[in-house]
């Protein structure tokens, strides 16, 4: 059993249907990637997993317990940072960090003291005063410094400089390297890519494809850069490639993995000068799902989720983000 095991799962909303037989499946120890444009049904999952949400239909594991029932329980066991904090305004930023870790139980001061000195956060100004990027800190910080098992990031990183979205990263790998588990969601394919061992992409409220990035870059087509001693010729008849621009003496190519090899040999009868291979990136894979269409002419961005697990903030959802 997996710390999050996810089948079949299904939600609605009136006529719309959020979540279309969901599948997910995390395992103990693993920075997982949760993937998919506005509307895809991320936060929707995300609600359900943490108690706030009660599904229709389906099957939903976390720590092998039912989170709708034993949300008290888990949420001593996981911390969870959205995309847009709510913090009560009159607290400092340390009495906020202090205030969730109460909740769970405590969490490690000096722990706690090293994360502030990392993420440069002054936690004697009031939340009221705080920038979107340190309300982000506020929870990340009360997150890592807490004492648990689960790491739920819903977009995480917004609002973050560069600098910090590198502090952050660091701190993911430190928590997965003690054994934790994290479930990222994110519009950021570079920190994605960076972090997770697997990926799940979802559309529509159904996973389209998951497994290692390894394992899914066979879908996608490795880009070949070239320059012969002799011209090119008989490109068009090989399988599997296409070129993109072709001249005498050079091309650049994308070839579908299988048939890398045959190319390479093909190239290798003309002289090769130069060659540059780039295999394909999470970004390519995504936008093979995602690519342009009515409902997603726009870049993803975004949106407002439920406030910090056992915060006294309100939960909102926005009809976008079902």
């Amino acid at each position: 059993m997996g710390v999050i095991s996810v089948s079949e799962l299904v939600k609605t909303f009136g006529g719309t249907r959020a979540l279309d037989g969901l599948d997910l499946r995390v395992e103990a120890g693993e920075v997982h990637g949760f993937l998919g444009p506005n509307g895809a049904g991320k936060s929707t999952t995300i609600r359900i997993l943490l108690g706030l949400l009660r599904h229709d239909s389906g099957t939903v594991r976390l720590f092998d317990a039912d989170p709708w029932r034993d949300a008290v329980s888990l949420h001593r066991r996981l911390a969870y940072v959205p995309g847009d904090v709510n913090l009560w305004p009159n607290l400092s930023g340390g009495e906020a960090i202090d205030l969730f870790g109460a909740l769970r139980g405590g969490l490690d001061r000096s722990r706690r003291d090293a994360l502030l000195r990392r993420f440069e956060l002054d936690p004697t100004k009031k939340c009221r005063a705080y920038s979107k990027g340190n309300r982000q800190k506020v929870a990340i910080v009360a997150a890592f410094a807490a004492d648990v098992d689960l790491l739920v990031l819903d977009e995480p990183t917004s609002g973050l400089d560069p600098l910090m979205e590198s502090v952050f990263q660091d701190e993911v790998r430190r928590f997965s390297r003690a054994g934790g588990t994290v479930l990222l969601s994110s519009h950021v394919l570079a920190e994605v890519e960076a972090l997770c061992d697997r990926v799940s992409i979802i559309r529509e409220g159904r996973t389209v494809e998951s497994g290692t990035l390894t394992e899914l870059r066979h879908l996608t087509r490795t880009s070949v850069t070239v320059e012969t001693e002799r011209p090119l010729t008989g490109l068009d008849r090989l399988p599997g490639v296409n070129p993109v621009d072709v001249g005498d003496h050079h091309a650049h190519l994308e070839v579908e993995p299988q048939h890398l090899a045959a190319l390479l040999a093909h190239l290798l009868s003309f002289g090769v000068r130069a060659l540059t291979s780039t295999p394909p990136t999470l970004e390519e894979l995504f936008l093979r799902h995602y690519g342009p269409g009515p409902d997603l002419a726009a870049t993803p961005t975004p949106v407002g989720v439920a406030a910090p697990a056992g915060a006294a903030g309100t939960t909102t959802q926005r009809r976008g983000d079902r």
